[in-house]
């Protein structure tokens, strides 16, 4: 069936990888919160902490994790390191996330199908 797909091809291994290893830090609801902050501007351990109420030590350890995934980059002042979201691929990413999100919540089913390949009943259905 997809052969006959003009424009079809599957994903390579590397980068079915990649990606979820990017969904799977993104799985964290702390690193979430500290995302969306550096989404609105470049930020230091401390107002990160703050913004997602978790201690810096945690903060820190969530941010590494970023970092080596190429989420967030950092920038080194003196004694401190200020963060930041990564690139605009980011922002897609977490902002398309978070909209989805929205809409299951509010129980959107068009955004949230039953089953995983978009067919089945609706939500609450019979």
């Amino acid at each position: 069936m997809h052969s006959s797909l003009p424009d079809f091809e599957m994903p390579t291994e590397e980068q079915v990888h990649l990606a979820a290893e990017s969904f799977r830090l993104l799985s964290d609801p702390t690193r979430i919160k500290i995302l969306w902050a550096l989404l609105q501007g470049e930020s230091s351990v401390a107002c990160l902490a703050e913004l997602a109420d978790a201690a810096p030590t945690a903060v820190s350890q969530h941010l590494a994790k970023l970092r080596l995934a190429g989420l967030v980059k950092g920038r080194r002042e003196g004694t401190f390191v200020y963060y930041r979201a990564a690139d605009e691929h980011v922002r897609r990413l977490l902002t398309q996330g978070l909209y989805h999100a929205d809409h299951i919540d509010r129980g959107d089913v068009s955004a949230a199908p039953d089953r995983v390949d978009g067919t089945g009943p609706v939500r609450g259905a019979s």
